[in-house]
């Protein structure tokens, strides 16, 4: 029963996903959903009361997807040296999902709001500084490298996000640009 409650919250959410690509934020509804994943709506409204929740459920599945990605890069073989392979593996497994994963360029990991009440950068400098604090001999406690990797995190959205408008592949020149300038700052903190 809990195996069958999985595949179905599964299929709701890669369907919100598909219809997120096709008919963006705004348009998606519910309905929709249960009818793209093949669910009578009560099942949709059974695991979340709105199309934000069952976005926001999206959006924490895509974080959990980006951190398992991170791990299985820096733990598996030849994995990168020292922490700026480690931090061309969190850009690098960000552009590869931005690029593949449906929904993906709508809801990252968080729904679309207004910039100011987003807080998910927050959740991502948290949980990269999580994952890279055992690799790289980290201090997770340090308040200070703590806010440096929020700082990087915001300034990897911004200048990544302009990548993506500039051209639907990520504009290669700006996410040169954006790692060489992640490797300038985090060099005070990381060195």
């Amino acid at each position: 029963m809990q195996r069958r409650s999985a595949q179905r919250l599964a299929r709701i959410l890669d369907a919100c996903a598909e219809l997120l690509d096709e008919t963006g934020y705004e348009d998606l509804s519910t309905r929709a959903v249960a009818g793209r994943a093949g669910v009578p709506i009560g099942s949709v409204y059974r695991f979340f009361p709105n199309k934000r929740a069952m976005a926001e459920a999206l959006a924490q599945r895509n974080l959990d997807a980006y951190a398992d990605r991170i791990t299985t890069r820096l733990t598996g073989p030849g994995q990168p040296p020292g922490w700026r392979g480690a931090m061309d593996v969190v850009v690098d497994e960000y552009l590869a999902m931005k690029r593949t994963v449906p929904g993906f360029a709508l809801v990252e990991f968080t729904v679309p709001a207004p910039r100011e009440t987003r807080q998910a950068n927050y959740e991502v400098a948290d949980r990269l500084m999580g994952l890279l604090a055992g690799p790289l001999g980290l201090e997770p406690a340090d308040e200070r490298l703590r806010t440096a990797f929020l700082v990087g995190v915001e300034t990897a959205d911004a200048l990544l996000q302009l990548a993506f408008r500039t051209d639907p592949g990520g504009d290669p020149a700006i996410v040169a640009e954006t790692k060489e300038l992640l490797r300038a700052y985090l060099a005070r903190y990381l060195d």
